[in-house]
């Protein structure tokens, strides 16, 4: 491929023009940004969803419209992590959206962390019910009643379930859309095992998964760690998580979480089983688990093994939250079953729940979209490579060969596997093509003018750099296309890692964090893991925000004084050497334990 200026047609693919007949069609189809992701990062962020057609707003607040595009991405992403679970042993089932009230507040400290976004039914035509029914904010108390019935030996270990659903959090928080919504489609996965170590290992290797989703479909890298005591989710044991980052905003975002969630919840729901393997030395309990730790061993190739030991040497202080260090073995197979023994010789299981939602088409869009609008990685575009021809309208034998050779191009790429799409629209110009689909983000274009008819060639023009190249239309196109298309999706990825990686700052002292933060950078530092430097932490981030807001002469609401707290982002699994005898960075604690990535956090 060689490269090349013009398209041979001669026209510029500059600013859209409106379709030909129709002046007012350019503000009904909204081309144009008017906001800029560095100037109004939160105007932009809306002009570029919904002109770019992923959303549409609906008439309650805090809910919108996935339209298709939008929902085509979301497609991609299941059909890969829904592969990806089955291949470990999962299946997928379906629990119903309703839960009763006494089941949810059975596990206090889990509805406390959920109560105020807990939306409920109260009434049935006119009839108030009886019982208040909650509308699911996630489903533990929903499926964990079900699995206590099913659950009776341990040979119904391992019960490894998901389901694809959609959930309700009645956010009071400033809705945005894919990021923080009233409703939003996820998955969820609830687990249950014989032993912490088989809970361990599944743990780990959803995280896996999750970063997979991120860095290879969306091509955005993320940092695997584990949630903080403060941060982990409600009743759980501890929480593991995938941390992106936005630099046009300097604010981290929660990619994804893989909760272990111990034996809360089942000794909640009495979810036993009868353990042979006290009897019979582990032998059965060894067998209940070993079919799927092996798959996962094999399908891990060792990425587990090396994870554990990061999880393992970041949660070293933390004993309850720390993998344990025999699970850092790749050929782990289950033993005898763990826990307390119950009076009638049972044992309660050991729990895990992950969960993966659209929040990630709206990480996708912060990182990659720029003034133009949407970019969209190859691997989950709708649209991969759109054909623009480019002809005068005056010359019709021109516009007929150009026509053929763009139907030729299209075959060729249909015939490849790329998913493309022939613009014969002839009420509107090239320009605004280019425009139009330069909004919607398509990674590849396509031109090809009269002077390209006559020598069987095209222009291809990158969206992510706008690099262009001339190529040969022939029965080779279609590979040079995918391989195109990979260099580009490998480009995104490569060019998001570097710019999150300026953004990390390493400090070892309080002088140095407020600093690095109001750069818009996340902060990697020495810390103590107590919650009382914790809550010190967001509470004085918060503090110095707001006098420096008031300082400014800018009004101080409750959002603004939000996001300018720090809290804990993760405490990442690849740890960096501690230094010996290195203290808190705080200056309020004892000596550090963990480096910490702290930041501003959606």
């Amino acid at each position: 491929m060689a490269d090349a200026g013009k398209s041979g047609k001669g026209g510029k693919a500059g600013k859209g023009k409106a379709p030909k007949g129709d002046k007012g069609a350019k503000n009904a189809t909204g081309l144009g940004l008017r906001a800029t992701k560095a100037g109004d990062f939160g105007e932009w962020y809306t002009q570029v969803i919904t002109q770019g057609e992923l959303i549409e707003y609906y008439d309650i607040s805090g809910c919108f419209i996935l339209r298709p595009d939008a929902y085509a991405i979301w497609e991609f992403i299941q059909g890969f992590f829904d592969g990806e679970i089955k291949a470990m042993g999962v299946r997928n089932a379906y629990f119903p959206i309703f839960v009763p009230e006494a089941a949810l507040i059975k596990e206090k400290d889990h509805v406390e962390g959920f109560a105020p976004e807990v939306a409920w039914v109260t009434q049935s035509g006119d009839t108030d019910l009886k019982q208040r029914i909650a509308i699911r904010p996630t489903s533990e108390t929903i499926m964990y009643p079900a699995y206590a019935r099913w659950i009776r030996s341990h040979r119904d270990l391992p019960l490894r379930l998901n389901q694809w659903t959609n959930v309700v959090r009645w956010e009071f928080k400033h809705a945005t859309p894919f990021i923080r919504t009233r409703e939003f489609l996820w998955q969820e996965g609830h687990s249950a095992f014989a032993t912490r170590g088989e809970a361990d290992r599944e743990v780990l290797a959803i995280l896996d998964r999750y970063a997979r989703v991120y860095e290879e479909l969306l091509a955005v890298p993320v940092i695997k760690g584990r949630k903080s005591e403060k941060e982990k989710f409600a009743g759980g044991l501890y929480t593991t998580t995938v941390e992106a980052f936005i630099p046009s905003n300097g604010r981290a975002i929660q990619g994804a979480t893989s909760h272990c969630l111990g034996q809360n919840f089942a000794k909640m729901f009495k979810i036993a089983f009868s353990d042979e393997s006290s009897k019979e030395g582990g032998g059965a309990a060894a067998a209940a688990g070993a079919s799927a730790a092996t798959a996962d061993a094999e399908t891990d190739a060792g990425a587990e093994a090396s994870a554990a030991q990061a999880v393992e040497q970041a949660t070293a202080a933390v004993a309850a939250a720390s993998v344990a260090p025999e699970e850092t073995d790749n050929e782990y197979t289950p033993g005898p079953a763990d826990g307390d023994l119950l009076a009638d010789g049972r044992r309660y299981v050991w729990q895990n729940s992950w969960g993966l939602t659209t929040r990630t088409i709206g990480v996708m869009i912060m990182v990659h979209g720029d003034d133009k609008g949407l970019v969209m990685p190859p691997r989950v575009a709708p649209l991969q490579a759109v054909i623009v021809p480019v002809a005068k309208a005056k010359d019709p034998e021109g516009t007929a060969a150009v026509n053929a050779l763009c139907r030729r191009a299209k075959a060729v790429l249909d015939a490849a596997g790329v998913r493309v799409e022939l613009d014969l629209r002839d009420n509107y110009t090239a320009g605004w093509k280019y425009a139009h689909w330069e909004q919607k983000g398509v990674p590849l274009r396509i031109e090809i003018g009269t002077r390209d008819a006559e020598a069987g060639t095209c222009v291809m023009v990158r969206r992510h750099t706008g690099v262009k190249e001339v190529v040969a239309v022939d029965d080779h196109m279609g590979a040079g296309v995918l391989r195109l298309l990979e260099t580009i999706q490998a480009e995104m990825l490569e060019r998001a890692r570097k710019e999150r990686d300026e953004h990390i700052t390493i400090v070892t002292e309080w002088a140095d964090f407020m600093t690095a933060l109001d750069k818009g950078h996340m902060v990697l530092a020495p810390w103590c893991q107590t919650i009382e430097t914790e809550e010190w932490v967001k509470d004085e981030t918060k503090r110095i925000a707001e006098l420096n807001a008031a300082q400014e002469g800018k009004e101080t609401d409750a959002r603004a004084a939000l996001s300018g707290a720090a809290k804990t982002l993760c405490i990442p699994l690849a740890q960096p050497p501690m230094p010996e005898g290195q203290m808190c960075f705080t200056g309020r604690g004892g000596k550090a334990t963990v480096w910490a990535l702290w930041g501003r956090s959606y």
